[in-house]
């Protein structure tokens, strides 16, 4: 049952996404490594940590300042990066449009992987429920203090470990990102979609710009969208001959 006050729904939603923290953690301090081994400030790397708070697309900014790209193609190459928190927002936005701004504002900003996995099986269970913004708050919270956390570990003790970014500590993502799909292929569309994304990332991964990773994302939707409405009509061909 949803939790009836809001601090024990808000202390919910952090607790349960205590696995994921863990997966996390690694791929932070890894993040907070780079900067301090490469060209910038540390105050900068844990501020892009506090302001853009995306994990893949901080890497790959950091990696294009160190080859000193273009201001516009950082921008661009992490636009795309991070155009699949569109698909999430869409997915929970029916759950959270009745909130106000302010409200949608910070879930939006707060909103991960990781946190979208959460919720995701979250209003599975308790579709409209009351509290469940203050649920979503504790867990988008939890996942940004953790972030936060290990981003200043890597930028302190960083410089201690050079080769901690080779020791595959990132294998810890990989994991928590099958820990986030694998439970969401229970139907077709969504196995379809999966299969689908896979593979077009696989065959299109030496595109520039992460292009690849778009095209798989795109690839991803449409067969989803395809096979839902197949799926659909299937149904109400049944009901027809009924």
């Amino acid at each position: 049952m949803p939790h009836s006050t809001r601090w024990s729904s808000a202390a919910a939603g952090a607790r349960d996404t205590l696995p994921m923290l863990v997966g996390a953690a690694p791929f932070g301090m890894i993040f907070g490594t780079l900067v301090a081994s490469g060209p910038l400030a540390a105050w900068q790397g844990q501020l892009m940590s506090m302001s853009v708070y995306a994990g893949s697309s901080q890497f790959i900014a950091v990696g294009l300042v160190a080859g000193h790209a273009g201001m516009l193609v950082i921008w661009l190459t992490t636009l795309i990066v991070n155009l699949r928190h569109m698909l999430y927002a869409a997915t929970l936005l029916p759950q959270v449009a009745h909130l106000p701004g302010r409200w949608r504002f910070t879930l939006g900003f707060l909103l991960t992987d990781e946190t979208f996995a959460v919720m995701n099986g979250y209003y599975r269970q308790h579709p409209g429920a009351p509290l469940g913004h203050w649920y979503f708050l504790g867990s988008g919270l939890s996942m940004y203090a953790n972030w936060q956390i290990w981003t200043l570990a890597g930028l302190l003790f960083g410089t201690a470990f050079p080769g901690l970014q080779s020791l595959g500590l990132d294998f810890a993502m990989v994991a928590t990102f099958i820990a986030i799909v694998v439970p969401q292929l229970s139907r077709l569309p969504h196995a379809g979609a999966a299969l689908a994304a896979g593979a077009f990332a696989f065959l299109l991964r030496d595109l520039p710009y992460k292009l690849g990773l778009l095209s798989a994302v795109l690839a991803g939707v449409a067969i989803g969208i395809a096979l839902t409405r197949w799926r659909q009509r299937g149904g109400v061909q049944e009901r027809g001959r009924a």
